[in-house]
């Protein structure tokens, strides 16, 4: 007959196994956080700029099968928990997408189009919103 200790390592390693206990542990983290910014000062509305970028970055962690981190990230920022569609998002950074393209987040492309830019060595000159609730421009 197994000990408790013997069942416990065994639950715990099914749980591991199908992937059970990474979610779980995640979604715990995301409820702590819901239940500390509950607490806090509400955060101010989520601005266009922000919702682009956190849908940007979300897609990269789902991509990457960083799902637990993806979760976390959507309960703290209030981003909405269906994701943007990529058209919508592609559209608004004015980006035009062959078939490769799609099969990779919208950031890499924009990573990899200013690596491989060869504007003759030239910065590209950013310039910030108006204030930390803008919109991209």
């Amino acid at each position: 007959m197994a000990t408790i200790a013997e069942l416990k390592c065994a639950i715990r390693e099914t749980l591991e196994s199908r992937g059970v206990l990474g979610q779980l542990k995640a979604r715990i983290r995301a409820e702590v956080f819901d239940a500390l910014d509950a607490q806090r000062e509400q955060r101010p509305p989520l601005s266009h700029e922000n919702l682009i970028i956190n849908e940007l970055i979300r897609e990269y962690l789902e991509f990457n099968k960083y799902r637990h981190t993806a979760s976390v990230l959507t309960a703290e920022s209030g981003q909405p928990q269906v994701p943007l569609d990529r058209q919508f998002l592609a559209s608004e950074l004015r980006v035009s997408e062959d078939k490769s393209s799609k099969s990779v987040p919208l950031l890499y492309g924009l990573v990899s189009h200013f690596l491989v830019s060869s504007d003759e060595g030239r910065k590209l000159f950013l310039r910030g919103t108006t204030h930390p609730g803008g919109h991209l421009s």
